[in-house]
C-alpha cells in the first residue's frame, strides 16, 4: 500500500493559508482519483482506493490528512503507519507539504533529508526516528518585506496566487501520479524545476 500525507492546520481558520498547501495537494490529489476523505481514522481524515496511474499497475493507496495541528502531524503518520499494510516508507510514503524556500508554485521531490525548519516535518521525523521520508514540496515564497515566518505561512495567498493555484496544485498531483506510476526518481526529474509562474517575485498581500 502507498501513502499519501498532506500536511496542514484543521479548521476553516487556516484552510486557505500558506501553510495548508500540503492539504490542498492531497485533496486535489484524492478528488482527481474519487477518493473522500471522509473517514475520521488516525486523528486524521483518510480515504482509501485503488488507483491505475497513467503509467503502471493498479495501487492501493491512501490519503491522510492529520487533525491535529501542524507541529503533532506525526502523531496522526506513526498511528496510520502501525496500522496500515504500509511496507517501507522510504519507498511506500510521499509527503505533501508548504516551503518558504522555493518560489511560488515550484515543485521538489526528495527522497529524504532534514526538515528544513518545517515543523510539521520535523514532527513526523521525529516519531517515526528516520529522515528517509520522500517528501513533495510547493514552493509558498517569503515575502519582499520584512514580516515572521510563522506570520506569513498563516496568511492566505495574495488574489493573484490564488488564482493560479488551481493549475498548480494540478501539477501537483501529477506529480504524485508519477510517483505511483514510475517512481520517485522519473518523478523527481520531470517535476523538479520551475511550474507555472514560480520565477514571479512573492510580495505580500495588498
Amino acid at each position: 500500500m502507498k501513502l499519501v500525507v498532506g500536511l496542514g492546520n484543521p479548521g476553516q481558520r487556516y484552510a486557505r493559508t500558506r501553510h495548508n498547501a500540503g492539504f490542498r495537494i492531497a485533496e486535489c490529489f484524492a478528488a482527481r482519483h474519487a477518493i473522500p476523505l471522509d473517514a475520521e481514522r488516525f486523528g486524521a481524515h483518510f480515504g482509501r482506493g485503488c488507483i491505475v496511474p497513467p503509467a503502471g499497475e493498479p495501487v492501493d493507496v491512501g490519503v491522510l490528512e492529520p487533525q491535529g495541528f501542524m507541529n503533532r502531524s506525526g502523531d496522526a503518520v506513526a498511528l496510520a503507519l502501525s496500522m496500515l499494510p504500509v511496507e517501507d516508507p522510504s519507498r511506500d510514503l510521499l509527503v505533501t507539504l508548504d516551503d518558504v524556500d522555493l518560489p511560488f508554485g515550484r515543485l521538489r521531490l526528495r527522497p529524504g533529508g532534514g526538515a528544513a525548519g518545517h515543523k510539521g516535518l520535523a514532527h513526523l521525523i521525529e516519531r517515526l526516528g528516520r529522515d528517509d521520508l520522500p517528501r513533495l514540496r510547493f514552493g509558498i515564497g517569503r515575502p519582499l518585506t520584512p514580516i515572521d515566518t510563522a506570520a506569513w505561512v498563516l496568511e492566505r495567498f495574495s488574489p493573484e496566487q490564488e488564482q493560479a493555484l488551481p493549475e498548480l496544485v494540478a501539477s501537483a498531483a501529477d506529480a504524485i501520479d508519477a510517483w505511483l506510476g514510475e517512481g520517485l526518481e522519473a518523478a523527481m526529474n520531470r517535476y523538479n524545476r520551475a511550474a507555472g509562474r514560480s520565477e514571479d517575485p512573492v510580495g505580500i498581500e495588498e
